[in-house]
């Protein structure tokens, strides 16, 4: 497969150690991880786990809370770790639902954040999940208003292609109106209607009702992703995940 992988280690996160967690994904194929946020907070210990499984970090996400109030530790942790994308991937729960105000204003605030992270290297962007499609009353989605706060900046989008389904989205059709941001995709899937509820729903990247192999990977690339990351927010055996994923992606 041209497109490189990766895989979010959040996926991972109920195994019980780092090591372990390392050991998993070298152990399904992966070359990359992408790392969560209280990775950067031991960037040392985690960058010398890393090197000695010759594992390399794709991107890490890390809160709107961190960015706030410890950006230059995160630019400083970013270099330790030797990666230069970070996407921050979720407001808070209370926020989600807020109006056109809220998204405009954090597009410009991210955009302000994307300049400054430029200035060391790094860059910045969007993760979405679901609620950034709730429409506002002009029409525009939540999402539409964060991209239109943050103008010309060089905020970046990882496009989560599973939750864009869920919100009820055409994902290629939104891809493509947002293509100039597009950097990486998370990979993931959805099973049938009704079906793996211990897991939400979701399931294994190629073994679920989501095209990947005939659509939504051309798709992906041709709208800029430069990333594929495997994802699943709740794998109930997630070295099944991971092996599964990998084997699947690396097929295409």
């Amino acid at each position: 497969m041209k497109t490189p992988l990766s895989i979010q280690l959040y996926s991972l996160r109920n195994l019980p150690s780092l090591e372990e967690i390392l050991d998993t994904v070298k152990s399904a194929g992966y070359q990359n991880v992408e790392l969560i946020g209280s990775h950067l907070d031991d960037a040392a210990r985690v960058k010398q786990a890393l090197a000695q499984r010759g594992l390399n970090v794709s991107s890490a996400h890390v809160s709107i809370a961190a960015l706030r109030d410890r950006f230059d530790a995160i630019m400083a942790a970013c270099k330790t770790l030797g990666f230069t994308q970070l996407f921050m991937p979720s407001v808070p729960p209370d926020e989600r639902q807020s109006p056109e105000p809220y998204w405009t204003f954090l597009g410009r605030e991210l955009a302000q954040m994307a300049w400054r992270a430029r200035d060391h290297g790094v860059a910045l962007g969007y993760h979405n999940h679901h609620w950034e499609l709730n429409v506002q009353p002009d029409g525009r989605t939540a999402l539409d208003c964060l991209f239109a706060g943050a103008g010309n900046s060089p905020l970046t989008w990882q496009a989560d292609v599973a939750w864009l389904v869920r919100g009820g989205a055409d994902p290629v059709a939104l891809m493509q109106r947002y293509k100039d941001r597009i950097v990486s995709v998370h990979a993931k899937d959805l099973a049938p209607a009704n079906t793996k509820l211990d897991e939400d729903g979701w399931e294994d990247v190629g073994h679920g009702v989501l095209d990947w192999r005939n659509s939504l990977a051309a798709a992906s690339v041709a709208s800029g992703a430069k990333w594929f990351v495997a994802e699943h927010d709740k794998p109930s055996d997630p070295a099944r995940f991971a092996r599964n994923s990998f084997a699947f992606l690396n097929s295409l």
